[in-house]
């Protein structure tokens, strides 16, 4: 049997956040979710993982590493319902149990894990913002996925008149739970691979401030573990219906996002 143990015994391990939590929502990530979450406990405490109706065996994995470290949590959804709908689980969840930030991050090891405290540490000196990440690509960055960004970011700024959003799509970010919980019950989208754009948008039509901080990407083989499930025409045709959406929303909302950069002046 494969040990998932975190060792903790054998390292120092960080005090525990009464206040921000680490949030990964996991589909059918394989092996290298467990290197992830390893990685992301050895920055923070609380971990939570939302196994969002994985088929890989993983959740039985990540239930052995929770039950030897009590600062991590693994909740389990029963089919899949999408990446919005992980995280929007474990922001109740975060909720109820007295947290008031998250930060998200993908479960495949692409995120930098060794910059989760630097950005917690953002959240903490300003509560009311969100800090986002801005991907420093590498080489093994598909030339179509970089490109393909540029479109997304440019209708996020149009949308919220340029009110600071410096990547729309990269989900290494903290949020405050509050207002994030507050939108995503209000509507029905935002469920799928549309939230990250889309909550950056909403959160900063609600006057939510952005906090851009660099962070590397890096785009996993095949052979080195690297699962993705990003299909290009259904993804995108989601995100043309999201932005589609988004504008209509913008235009209903232009006094009000003028009057903020008038006042701000």
């Amino acid at each position: 049997m494969t040990d998932h143990s975190l060792g903790t015994a054998d390292r120092e391990q960080p005090q525990p956040s009464s206040t921000h939590l680490v949030l990964i929502p996991s589909y059918n990530p394989g092996a290298k979710v467990y290197d992830t979450v390893r990685a992301a406990r050895a920055h923070w405490a609380p971990v939570w993982v939302v196994v969002d109706g994985s088929t890989d065996g993983t959740a039985k994995g990540l239930q052995a590493l929770a039950a030897g470290d009590p600062q991590l949590r693994v909740m389990i959804l029963p089919e899949n319902q999408g990446k919005g709908a992980a995280v929007l689980h474990g922001l109740d969840a975060a909720a109820v149990a007295g947290y008031t930030h998250a930060l998200t991050m993908d479960c495949d090891g692409q995120h930098p894990t060794a910059q989760i405290a630097s950005f917690m540490a953002a959240s903490q000196e300003h509560p009311k913002a969100m800090v986002l990440g801005v991907p420093v690509f590498d080489s093994s960055a598909p030339a179509l996925r970089v490109q393909g960004r540029k479109v997304s970011n440019a209708w996020a700024n149009l949308e919220t008149l340029w009110a600071g959003i410096g990547d729309s799509l990269y989900g290494f970010r903290v949020y405050p739970v509050e207002p994030l919980r507050r939108i995503m019950h209000h509507q029905a989208w935002m469920r799928r691979f549309d939230f990250d754009p889309e909550a950056v948008v909403r959160l900063s039509w609600l006057g939510v401030r952005a906090i851009n901080l660099p962070a590397p990407v890096r785009y996993l083989r095949a052979d080195e573990g690297g699962v993705s499930h990003f299909k290009y025409l259904r993804d995108n045709t989601l995100l043309t219906w999201m932005h589609t959406r988004l504008l209509m929303g913008f235009l209903l909302r232009l006094p009000l996002l003028l009057w903020r950069r008038l006042i701000k002046r």
